[in-house]
């Protein structure tokens, strides 16, 4: 095995893992990683393999973390009106982000996969996360699980904003549940949830288009930068709630502002692959 196919392919993971579920966008990561670290493999049929696959990485990861309480929620369906309406709600969030996702998918890869779209989301959705962290509404809702139905169609809609790269997905979705009543934790936890079937929905959608390309000729590659984004996003998501629940979200607002300011020194510069 390539030690440096190795070592990017596991750099590479890792940006996955830790980046699908924080408020800092993975793809707005993964693409500038590509454009300014060189972090992207020769062969574009394996760089599409490798994307492809390293996401169910990130996916079993959470559904690892929550496979006790989803199935829970599973059992309570024919008795527990409170777990209908949670189960219609995820479904109902994620319904706007399938349709305008489909129909919208070949402008978004074509067009928006810009780094320098990237780096002006990164720093606008920065200041937006900050300002949110600080003057958000006073939270009424502090449960995922018990949000009105109308919120999780709204958060549903915040969420095909995550649509344009560096916006992040669970960026949109927790300022989104912020911005409607509910405390720093179930924001974010919401976000966990809709993560399952949107990452899936992408996941299987991507699978669709690619598989008839998909390289698996470096096996070893793929499985390590599997690993290394499961790994990663465990991590994250085991770690997340307690730390926003006493921290808030700036570090992560920072953090993206910083990142895009970077790229967008590093554009007007002309540093980076071309």
């Amino acid at each position: 095995m390539d030690l440096a196919f190795a070592l990017k392919a596991i750099v590479l993971g890792i940006f996955e893992g830790f980046t699908e579920f924080l408020p800092v966008s993975s793809t707005g990561h993964l693409l500038l990683a590509e454009k300014f670290l060189g972090l992207n493999f020769a062969d574009e049929n394996f760089d599409k393999t490798f994307a492809v696959l390293i996401q169910l990485g990130s996916i079993l990861a959470i559904v690892g973390v929550y496979f006790h309480r989803l199935v829970k929620i599973a059992l309570a369906l024919p008795h527990d009106p409170n777990a209908r309406n949670f189960t219609v709600g995820v479904l109902a969030a994620f319904l706007p982000a399938m349709v305008i996702g489909g129909l919208l998918h070949g402008f978004i890869k074509g067009v928006l996969f810009n780094p320098l779209i990237v780096c002006i989301a990164l720093v606008v959705g920065g200041l937006i996360l900050l300002v949110v962290d600080e003057r958000s509404p006073k939270a009424v809702y502090h449960d995922a699980t018990t949000f009105p139905l109308s919120m999780y169609v709204k958060i549903g809609f915040a969420q095909c904003l995550a649509m344009i790269p560096g916006v992040s997905r669970s960026g949109a979705t927790i300022v989104g549940a912020m911005l409607m009543g509910a405390d720093k934790r179930a924001a974010a936890e919401f976000s966990f949830f809709l993560a399952m079937p949107t990452m899936a929905g992408a996941f299987a959608y991507d699978l669709l288009k690619n598989y008839k390309s998909l390289d698996m000729s470096h096996a070893g590659i793929i499985a390590l930068g599997f690993a290394a984004a499961f790994v990663s996003g465990l991590a994250v998501v085991r770690g997340l709630l307690t730390y926003v629940t006493k921290h808030g979200f700036a570090v992560f607002a920072w953090w993206r502002i910083l990142v895009g300011a970077a790229g967008l020194a590093a554009i007007f510069a002309g540093v980076g692959q071309p």
